[in-house]
């Protein structure tokens, strides 16, 4: 099993192998999908735009799950979308049409739309695609510290070491034939165990408190 199918597991989007997935302590599959849809969010590596759509209209696609059938989204709706716009620095984007946003664009819109969503549970792939360094580390912090505050939970999937280093407390690393290893962040990430999982000397250094990885 890959990363992105264990993570479309977790959400209900893939079947199992074996065993059972469980949501508030209750198999995923005896769930509405409308509860599941408002526990569960999901950020995937690629973001598509079939229909026509503005930035805004885009990011109010995270309150479907509240809406009943031929509902229009309500005045809070709105504010929350464009509260989640602004969080990532997209406010004066709400009338753009999504698909002549860039790469780096169309991923903070799918952070938005996640965060207008509101979910228990967030689940992460590739969070930092097509994003320069200050939007990462900004709507990284933003995700955990929301995450943190309001009690909910983040599970994300990413290739980019440091910035496991800096935002997990826990790690799983998935070596392929079933193989795993997981822990806190601090066990798990050494220069053993990631030139195992990389097949490539890996050095890990000490900067400012945080640790920091290089390939050997």
């Amino acid at each position: 099993i890959g990363k992105t199918t264990l993570l479309h597991t977790l959400a209900g989007l893939h079947a199992p192998d074996a065993g059972a997935i469980y949501l508030e302590e209750q198999p995923l599959t005896r769930l509405p999908r409308r509860h599941i849809a408002q526990s569960i969010g999901v950020l995937f590596q690629h973001s598509e735009d079939p229909f026509p759509s503005t930035v805004l209209e885009t990011a109010l696609i995270g309150r479907h799950p509240y809406l009943n059938a031929w509902d229009w989204e309500s005045e809070e709706d709105q504010t929350l979308a464009r509260q989640a716009l602004a969080a990532v620095g997209m406010d004066g984007m709400a009338s753009r049409q999504a698909d002549t946003l860039s790469g780096g664009e169309r991923q903070r819109l799918a952070i938005a739309t996640l965060l207008t969503q509101d979910p228990q549970l967030l689940l992460l792939d590739e969070p930092a695609n097509h994003l320069d360094l200050h939007h990462q580390i900004t709507l990284l912090d933003l995700l955990v510290r929301q995450t943190r505050e309001r009690g909910k939970a983040l599970l994300m999937i990413s290739h980019d070491l440091n910035l496991t280093a800096r935002y997990c407390d826990h790690v799983l690393m998935l070596f392929g034939e079933g193989e795993t290893l997981q822990g806190e962040a601090s066990e798990v990430l050494t220069e053993t165990n990631l030139a195992r999982l990389y097949g490539h000397p890996i050095r890990c250094a000490e900067v400012e408190g945080r640790q920091v990885f290089v390939a050997g």
